[in-house]
C-alpha cells in the first residue's frame, strides 16, 4: 500500500492548522506515514493541540525561516516513498491522498513525479491553481497589468482557461497539495531556498520536467483549500517577497537580457501603477504598504543578484521510477 509522509509548515496559522491535521487524522487513513509539522517561530498558540489533531512530530524553529527551507528541513524528517507539502490552510477531504497515491503508482502515473489535486474554496468553487512556465513577458505582463488587456502578447501564469474539472498534465500544480517522489525530491536537492516564499514550488516543477518526469493534475481527487493563509495579515512583506521571487525566478531561468527586462520593470516601472492605483482608492494603507515593499526590495538587491550556491540547484536523475 502505498504511504506518503505529510509536510506541514506552520506559521501562526491558529485554527486552520487545527483543522488540517484533523482531516489527516480523520481522512488519511492507512495511507498517512509521518505528519511532520515544522513551526516557523509561530506565537499565535497554533501548536496548542487537542488529541483529535493526531500526534504529528513537531520540528519547532526559533525563526521564521521561509517556506522553502521549511519544508527542506520537514523532509529531512521524512522516510515514505513520497511526500506531500499541505498547506496549514489546505485539508483532505474521502480518500484524497489515497487516490492521489493510487494514480501515482499505476500505470498511467509511472512516470508522474509530482501530483496535485482539485481545490475547493470556501465558496464551493473549484480554485484554478495549475500554472504555465512564465516567460519574460509572463512576468512584465504582471508587472504591468497587461496579462488581463493582452494575455496572447502577455500570457499570465495561471492556466485560468482551463476550468479544472478534468484531469490532465499541466507544467505545476499549485502548492497547497504538492505529492512528490521521495527519491526525485532528494536527487533535486529539494526546494530552492533562495526563495523564501512564492515561486519555490514553481521552480521545483521546472526541474522536475527537466529530469523527464511529469507533473499531472488530478481532478478525482478533492481537497480544500482557503488560500492566502497567515500571509494576508504582512501585506508589504508580502509584496516584497513577491518581486523577490519574481526577479529569483528570473535570474535563476532566463537569459540574460530576459531577466534583465524583467528586472527593470519591476523595480523602475511597477511602482508608479501600483502608487497610482492606491491614490485613485485614497487608501493610505495601500501607498505606505507599496512603499514598504519596494524599499524591502531595493534593500536586498545585492542578495537576489548575489547567486549563492544553495539547495534545489542539484543535478536532476535521469532514471525514471520503474
Amino acid at each position: 500500500m502505498p504511504v506518503a509522509d505529510i509536510i506541514i509548515v506552520n506559521w501562526n496559522s491558529g485554527n486552520w492548522l487545527r483543522r488540517c491535521l484533523r482531516s489527516v487524522a480523520a481522512e488519511g487513513g492507512p495511507h498517512v506515514g509521518k505528519v511532520i509539522v515544522v513551526d516557523n517561530g509561530s506565537t499565535d498558540g497554533s501548536l496548542d493541540l487537542g488529541a483529535e489533531q493526531g500526534t504529528p512530530q513537531i520540528i519547532r524553529s526559533e525563526r521564521n525561516l521561509g517556506f522553502a527551507a521549511a519544508c527542506n528541513l520537514g523532509a529531512t524528517a521524512a522516510t515514505a516513498p513520497y511526500l506531500l507539502f499541505l498547506n496549514p490552510d489546505a485539508s483532505f477531504g474521502a480518500e484524497t491522498l489515497g487516490t492521489a497515491l493510487k494514480f501515482m503508482e499505476s500505470e498511467t502515473g509511472r512516470d508522474v513525479g509530482v501530483c496535485g489535486v482539485r481545490l475547493i474554496e470556501e465558496s464551493g468553487e473549484t480554485q484554478r491553481g495549475c500554472a504555465h512556465f512564465p516567460s519574460w513577458r509572463t512576468f512584465v505582463g504582471a508587472a504591468l497589468g497587461l496579462g488581463s488587456v493582452a494575455p496572447r502578447l502577455f500570457p499570465p501564469l495561471q492556466m485560468t482557461h482551463f476550468d479544472h474539472l478534468q484531469s490532465r498534465d499541466v507544467d505545476h500544480v499549485i502548492g497547497a497539495f504538492y505529492l512528490i517522489r521521495r527519491p526525485l525530491f532528494e536527487s533535486l536537492g529539494g526546494f530552492d531556498e533562495r526563495f523564501f516564499v512564492y515561486l519555490e514550488d514553481l521552480d521545483l516543477s521546472l526541474r522536475v520536467h527537466r529530469a523527464g518526469f511529469r507533473v499531472h493534475y488530478l481532478a478525482s481527487a478533492e481537497a480544500f483549500h482557503k488560500g492566502g493563509g497567515s500571509s494576508e495579515r504582512v501585506k508589504a512583506t508580502r509584496l516584497f517577497y513577491a518581486l523577490r521571487s519574481r526577479l529569483l525566478y528570473a535570474d535563476k531561468h532566463f537569459s540574460r537580457g530576459a531577466s534583465a527586462v524583467v528586472a527593470a520593470t519591476t523595480l523602475l516601472i511597477e511602482p508608479l501603477p501600483r502608487f497610482a492605483r492606491a491614490l485613485l482608492r485614497l487608501s493610505a494603507e495601500e501607498f505606505a504598504d507599496t512603499c514598504r515593499g519596494f524599499v524591502l526590495l531595493f534593500r536586498d538587491l545585492g542578495n537576489i543578484f548575489s547567486r549563492p550556491a544553495v539547495k534545489g540547484r542539484a543535478e536532476p536523475i535521469t532514471t525514471r521510477p520503474s
